[in-house]
Parts: C-alpha cells; structure tokens; sequence
C-alpha cells in the first residue's frame, strides 16, 4: 500500500490549474495503490488554498503557512515534503512539471534517496507497480518506467496532461508541524514574472495558435497577438514555426512542447499533425481557419473555416474588440 502526496505550488494563495490536476490524479493513484491521496500547501495564503482543495477528491490538506517559505529559496519547502513523506511511509509524491516544481522534487527525490521521473503524461499500474509514462528525447520516444525503490517514488506531471475535477467527500484540513532545528541561507529577494506578466499557455482560456501556413515571422506580432489580447488570452505555434525561428520555443504546443487544455483553441493556418494534435486535443472547442479544405486538423476541430487566415483574424480582431467596448 503507498499513499499519494501532492506538492501544491502557490504563491499568496494563488495556484496553477495543474494543482487541481494533481489533486484529481492523486485520487486515482491512492486508489490504485489502496492508500490515501495527501496535499501539502504551505507559505502565505496557504489555509485559504487548503479551504479550496477540499472540494477536490483528496482525503488530508497538510497546512503551514510558514514565512520560511515565502522568505527562503526551496529547502522550507522540500523540508515539509520529506517529512511528511517519511511519516507516512510507503508514498509517491506528485509535483508539478514546473521549473520550480521541477527543483522540489528533485531535491525531495535525493533525500528520500529515490528516483525521479519527469514530464509524466500518464499513471498506471502493472503488475503491482505504478508505471510512468512520460515522451523522452524531444518526442522521438514514448517510455514507461516504475521504480526500483518501491518505498518512495517522485513523478513531475506535465500540465494539462490530466483532467481536473471537483467532487469527493471533502478532505481533512489538518496543520503541518514545522521540521525541527532547520536553519536557511538562500533567500528570495524578488520574483520576475515570466514573460512580461503575459498569460502563460498552459493557464491561459483561450489561445491564438499559428502554423507555417501564416507564411512569416511578422503576423504572429502584427495579427496573432492583438487577437490574443482582445480575448484575454495567449499566443502559440507549431514546432515547425518554432524550428524556423519564427517565434520562441517557449509557445511551442505539441507532442515536444507544451500541452494545452484552454476553454477555446482558434488555429490558424494549422494542417494538424499528429504531433500538435496531442498537445492541444483537450481543448473545449476548437476552431480551426486554413485554406486547404482538406487539412487533417478539419478531423478533429469543432469547426473548420475555409478561408485566409490572416483576413479571417483581423475581422475576429475588430469584432471581438468591438463587442468588448459595447
């Protein structure tokens, strides 16, 4: 029997959508594993998240909102999780595949002197074991690995790769004693916020994605992003537009970039390889505006426009900036 721990990000009581994931997931794995699914939320804000989380399938919130956290870079943090990792026994901990995730759990996994695997797309079990799934060497490989060390285990989870879900009988909110004789060097003296405070892909509702088929560089500033910004959302590409330089791999969505799960996805000028397809296919509705009738993505969208994409974006612009200002 293992339990299920969840590292719950958050910054004044404010999280990502993909603590709500982990939490869904969490569920399914203690369930598999006959234990209990834990979340540990700690720093300012932190018994307000906790308040949210118990309308998430989780059995016990673990609470400190200790100024350690916000003071310190990582090793507060890392302290909470290995303790409670310990106490409870057999666990796998489950953290965000963020960079600070990323640093959690890494750390975590050294102390527990356990492996790590990372990006994980999917959890099963086989043959008594929790099997990881997670795309390795840019995509190219699709690997499944458990643990040797069958007592502990950390997987980073790739955002949107699990859907979120509320229900459940309401977990437990229960304090977090703070490990003992800790002392701290690193602080934090500012955060950046990643790309000018623009809305991250995997956070954002709606994105404005585009192909090779815009033709250049240019409409992604000069057509793409106002058309992001009159709906309030996000602008991303293919890899092939990201392989040409056009834009930052950072806004690459597909099997080798990010995976995306907004409320609406418009692509324009998109032919739909399987590639882009797996990592925004979750997505609410989907649009999709290309000049080839036939183009694979018209498979899977919701709605396929035939027509110019770039004409068909600025007239969106104009009316939804319209509709706005009404």
């Amino acid at each position: 029997m293992s339990d299920v721990i969840i590292f719950v990000e958050q910054r004044g009581g404010h999280t990502r959508k993909v603590t709500f994931e982990l939490a869904t997931e969490a569920r399914k794995v203690a369930d598999m594993l006959g234990g209990k699914a834990h979340a540990v939320v700690l720093g300012g804000g932190a018994p307000a998240l906790a308040e949210q989380l118990k309308g998430y399938p989780l059995d016990v919130v673990h609470v400190n909102d200790d100024a350690d956290v916000d003071t310190y870079l990582a090793e507060p943090e890392v302290d909470y999780v290995e303790a409670l990792a310990r106490e409870l026994g057999s666990s796998i901990v489950l953290v965000p595949n963020t960079m600070h995730g990323r640093d959690i759990g890494s750390r975590v996994a050294a102390r527990l002197k356990t492996g790590i695997v990372a990006d994980v797309t999917d959890l099963k079990l086989e043959d008594g074991k929790l099997v990881c799934v997670a795309p390795k060497l840019g995509g190219a490989f699709i690997t499944s690995s458990a643990f040797k060390n069958t007592e502990y285990g950390v997987v980073t989870v790739r955002p949107n790769a699990f859907a979120a879900e509320a229900g459940g009988a309401g977990a437990t909110v229960q304090p977090i004693a703070k490990p003992a004789g800790k002392t701290y060097v690193v602080k934090i003296e500012s955060h950046v916020e990643e790309a000018a405070a623009e809305i991250g892909l995997e956070e954002a509702a709606v994105i404005i994605s585009g192909g090779r088929g815009l033709g250049s560089a240019e409409p992604f500033d000069s057509v793409l992003k106002p058309l992001a910004k009159a709906f309030g959302g996000a602008v991303g590409a293919t890899r092939a537009v990201a392989d040409a330089g056009w834009v930052p791999y950072s806004m690459q969505i597909g099997q080798t970039g990010k995976t995306v799960s907004p409320r609406l996805y418009i692509a324009f000028g998109i032919s739909g390889a399987i590639q882009h397809k797996v990592g925004m296919s979750t997505s609410g509705t989907i649009v999709a505006v290309n000049t080839d009738a036939g183009a694979p993505i018209g498979e899977f969208a919701d709605m396929l426009v035939v027509a110019n994409a770039l004409e068909v974006a600025t007239e969106l612009t104009r009316l939804v900036e319209a509709n706005r200002s009404a």
